[in-house]
């Protein structure tokens, strides 16, 4: 009987790590991006100052997030952990998260309580930004499925966290070919942890949006921030299709390829949320990919905007690529509040913008 629990405990264990690999390769390498909708951050016309009355070398970027000081209002998104694969690019963004000054999010955690293996490619990150803001992470179907506050207090010291993030991401456990599509009592789950958890307690989607009703009942639970993650971006129900083409499962298939593009395109969404919210803070990601869409985002209301998939890239080439992505992103964001005559973020936010094409349509319908 022991021996069977063993075998069966091994098996998990390859299927997570196959599964933690795959959704590092398949982004990377066979693409799996929005295909027929957008962020709609196109559609947000920042107007130019053609007077700023600033120097560019007196911009700061600098801003407060969780009662902390950040060099700039950019968060490196949950991505990854669980697989070796995932090490050495944890290891990187923990490298930059500590270089730069900015918070930085893990993958899911729940392999790490299986495995003290899997555990390090997580911790990594840790051990390379000992000063950083780290975000630990952990699934709602989880919490569905009974994991309990002493295990998330686990997930929690694994990294050393400074906040807890719940990824809410119903779409991907739908397509997944071996998800877990359990929402039941999720919401009063995080208000549990947001009770009994002494730091900040956020949530995020995973690239279909989150719409204003599902924003009212999080701050009505507590959470200290929204991650909004609108689609537009990396599309997970692309990733689990092309993962369900693999593993012959034709309904998931199926499934994947009709909710390709599933979701609230990220600036729909970011100012639902603005709307519905009085008091939470909101992290603006989704498909965001350069400074100019942060800026654009911060100017709609975001506190914070988080990238993944553009630090992933670069992650997975090298330490000097990925130090000089955040260069050019910095530099992006800078040159676009030069143009709008913004000194620093709090000028940024009261930037004038105006609504376009299908997003004006949207918010601004009855």
């Amino acid at each position: 009987m022991n021996n069977q629990k063993s075998t069966d405990s091994r098996s998990e264990l390859e299927t997570i790590k196959n599964r933690k690999k795959e959704g590092i390769d398949i982004p990377l390498k066979k693409g799996a991006q929005a295909r027929t909708t957008s962020t709609y951050l196109e559609f947000v016309r920042l107007v130019h100052n053609a007077l700023p009355e600033i120097d560019y070398t007196d911009i700061e970027t600098s801003c407060i997030f969780m009662d902390r000081r950040f060099s700039a209002p950019l968060i490196i998104d949950s991505m990854t952990g669980g697989t070796p694969e995932a090490r050495k690019i944890n290891e990187r963004l923990g490298k930059l998260a500590q270089e730069y000054d900015i918070p930085m999010g893990l993958g899911s955690q729940r392999a790490g309580l299986k495995s003290e293996e899997l555990a390090s490619t997580y911790s990594v990150a840790r051990k390379n930004a000992p000063h950083a803001f780290l975000i630990a992470n952990i699934g709602g179907a989880q919490l569905s499925k009974g994991l309990t506050v002493s295990e998330v207090e686990k997930i929690v010291e694994m990294i050393r966290a400074d906040a807890l993030v719940i990824h809410l991401n119903p779409l991907q456990e739908l397509i997944q070919p071996e998800g877990e599509p359990r929402y039941s009592g999720v919401l009063e789950q995080i208000a549990k942890l947001v009770m009994h958890l002494n730091l900040p307690v956020m949530v995020k989607e995973v690239g279909a949006g989150i719409s204003r009703e599902v924003a009212s009942r999080l701050e009505m639970a507590g959470v200290s921030a929204i991650n909004i993650a609108g689609s537009g971006g990396t599309s997970w129900a692309g990733v689990e299709k092309i993962r369900a083409d693999a593993a012959r499962n034709r309904i998931k298939t199926h499934l994947g390829e009709l909710f390709w593009d599933w979701g609230i395109p990220t600036a729909i969404s970011l100012i639902e949320v603005k709307r519905a919210v009085k008091k939470t803070s909101i992290i603006a990601s989704g498909g965001l990919r350069n400074g100019l869409e942060v800026a654009k985002c911060v100017a709609l209301g975001a506190d914070m905007c988080a990238m993944a998939y553009p630090f992933l890239v670069t992650a997975a080439q090298s330490l000097d690529s990925l130090f000089g992505y955040m260069n050019l992103l910095l530099a992006e964001l800078k040159s676009t509040m030069f143009l709008l005559g913004s000194k620093n973020i709090e000028m940024l936010k009261s930037s004038r913008y105006i609504l376009t094409g299908a997003l004006a349509a949207e918010v601004n319908s009855p």
